[in-house]
């Protein structure tokens, strides 16, 4: 039997496209907008369970690590994101609470496709708070590792999220968000 070697498809989203995506996101902000957070989380985390059957196609497996992190960082209480920046991230998952997404995740190979699409854009919105938690759980382990210069728990949050949101504040000062020209999720 041959072995295949990985095939590559590569697409590109242009601003036409990602409009499409960001009234997808608007449409389900409007159904689910009166939805509470846990509900939301719950949703995401149920889409998260789904894909984890072992089902899912590897191309999709590290969207879903990314969707992970995103729902891991609302629950972390360590990490206590409150306010704003907590909306912002609960904005980015209400995507999740629709039961009927673009294509149904039950259809083999590409179901979650969409998801990965919202994921990808999620996370570039995202950049900032990603970054910011990434770094938290590293200084978290270090800290459990007994690394010396692993700064308090309390400091490295408040050092890390400040910056996240000096950060978030210039990508709006400068008309864009995550590194990219669009913004998906509107105004913050």
């Amino acid at each position: 039997m041959a072995v295949q070697s990985p095939i590559r498809i590569e697409f590109e989203l242009d601003d036409q496209d990602i409009e499409y995506f960001r009234n997808r996101l608007m449409e389900a902000k409007a159904r689910h907008g009166s939805d509470s957070e846990a509900q939301i989380i719950e949703a995401a985390e149920s889409l998260l369970m789904r894909s984890a059957d072992g089902k899912v196609p590897h191309f999709l497996k590290s969207r879903m690590d990314q969707l992970g992190t995103m729902i891991a960082m609302l629950k972390d209480e360590d990490w206590r994101l409150e306010g704003d920046d907590r909306a912002f991230v609960v904005n980015a998952l209400v995507y999740f609470a629709e039961p009927h997404d673009m294509i149904p995740d039950d259809i083999p190979g590409i179901g979650f496709l969409d998801d990965a699409i919202m994921i990808d854009l999620a996370a570039g919105e995202l950049a900032p708070e990603l970054i910011a938690y990434a770094e938290f759980c590293d200084n978290r382990d270090e800290l459990k590792d007994g690394v010396a210069d692993a700064q308090p728990l309390e400091a490295a949050r408040d050092i890390l999220q400040d910056r996240m949101r000096r950060q978030r504040r210039r990508a709006v000062r400068r008309g864009r968000s995550g590194g990219r020209s669009y913004s998906l999720f509107g105004s913050i």
